[in-house]
């Protein structure tokens, strides 16, 4: 058994997360390979903490799901932490049963069956945005006028945000998405978003409408189970997720078929559904866009692979890496859209695991064919190699994406 070095030391160790090659930007860096293959959870430095990274597919799954290992930011050596003063902890920041409690009054507003019914509207809005990114002619930055328009449109419907608010939310969740951003950026990012959603709540509160933020005053905050701060703190961990991740896949979803027509082809031209569920699956686990999203402190002495972790020292887990993982699945490098790809852990794994992933699913069922079927033309309007691609932000993704058709 390894033993831990200590907490604080940050001597040569790598950054974390790394850039993806240019020459291939889907990939993970070549260094999670390495890590993978060394005894245990290797040390790096996230938002400059010393943590351990840990990447393989089964220490990933044992991390997430063993009480040992706490979510709670609030906690002595949890890394990464951008608190603001004064303001309460998001559900995702805490361990059960508080997490639990708080979580199942916002599961209901995310289940398949409830999802599900939003599927033709959410189809509608693809339509109309392609309606619109039709009509202003060629080329298009796909990111603006499709990708990063749909999932913000459904969650602040969902949640009852004025979706003319929707540039406000996005420079400040890209604030708190970039990894370079320092502290106070961060901190100075979610003040203002947390503020929004104070004051929107407290709007909701005078003049309800039909939405999640809404529904929680009227059955939660009036029978003393959660706070308004909480509504509050809730909503903007949800918009932030509800959008942010979701766009970023959209976006990369379809350069990756671009890139490999074949795989394409299968999307655009299937007309079973489970060919096009089965597709979204095999995207989720080949391009894993949360970076360095799912941070954990150990709460006592616990070995992970090998490794010994002590009490109090951080650890990130590396989704990417862990998806790649052959413990995990065969030719893992490869994208093939007709393969079983359940099992990924693109959404996290164990009590804490997206929300969201049922409507994230929806969207790109929706948002992938539908794009393919209706420009089958579609192709980049610039050299790959002029892409620029996400690598300083916590979810990785396209900073733009031109295309014609």
């Amino acid at each position: 058994m390894s033993t831990s070095t200590p907490v604080n030391d940050q001597t040569g160790l790598p950054p974390f997360p790394l850039t993806r090659s240019a020459r291939c930007p889907f990939d993970p860096p070549q260094e999670y390979t390495e890590w993978r293959a060394a005894e245990g959870p290797q040390r790096a430095v996230s938002h400059g903490d010393a943590v351990w990274v840990v990447s393989r597919y089964e220490d990933i799954r044992a991390v997430l799901s063993d009480p040992r290992i706490s979510a709670d930011d609030r906690r002595p050596g949890f890394p990464g932490s951008s608190m603001v003063g004064g303001t309460p902890q998001g559900f995702p920041r805490m361990d059960d049963p508080e997490h639990a409690r708080q979580r199942m009054m916002l599961t209901r507003d995310f289940t398949i069956k409830r999802v599900e019914r939003m599927r033709p509207d959410i189809q509608r809005m693809a339509d109309d945005f392609l309606d619109q990114m039709i009509a202003k002619g060629q080329p298009a930055d796909l990111v603006r006028d499709y990708a990063l328009p749909i999932p913000s449109l459904v969650i602040s419907l969902m949640l009852g945000v004025p979706y003319s608010d929707h540039g406000f939310f996005q420079q400040h969740s890209s604030a708190l998405n970039d990894a370079n951003a320092t502290e106070q950026e961060q901190r100075a990012a979610k003040s203002a978003l947390y503020a929004y959603l104070v004051d929107l709540v407290a709007r909701k509160e005078r003049e309800p409408g039909d939405d999640l933020i809404s529904r929680l005053i009227s059955e939660r905050v009036a029978t003393g189970e959660l706070t308004r701060e909480a509504v509050a703190m809730n909503g903007m961990i949800i918009l932030f997720a509800g959008h942010e991740t979701t766009s970023n896949m959209i976006g990369l979803s379809t350069l990756a078929l671009l890139e490999h027509p074949d795989q394409a082809a299968r999307v655009r031209d299937s007309d079973d559904p489970a060919v096009v569920a089965n597709a979204v699956e095999e995207l989720l686990r080949y391009l894993t866009t949360p970076q360095d999203h799912i941070w954990r402190v150990a709460t006592e002495d616990i070995t992970i692979g090998g490794q010994l972790i002590r009490a109090g020292e951080g650890l990130s887990v590396n989704l990417p890496a862990g998806n790649r993982d052959t413990a995990f699945i065969d030719r893992p490098d490869t994208l093939d859209v007709d393969r079983n790809a359940r099992g990924h852990i693109a959404f996290g794994y164990g009590v804490h695991q997206c929300l969201g992933q049922p409507l994230a699913r929806v969207e790109l069922q929706v948002a992938l064919p539908t794009l393919l079927r209706r420009l089958p033309g579609l192709r980049l309007a610039v050299p790959v190699e002029e892409l620029r691609f996400r690598h300083d932000m916590v979810t990785y993704g396209l900073h733009e994406l031109p295309v014609t058709w």
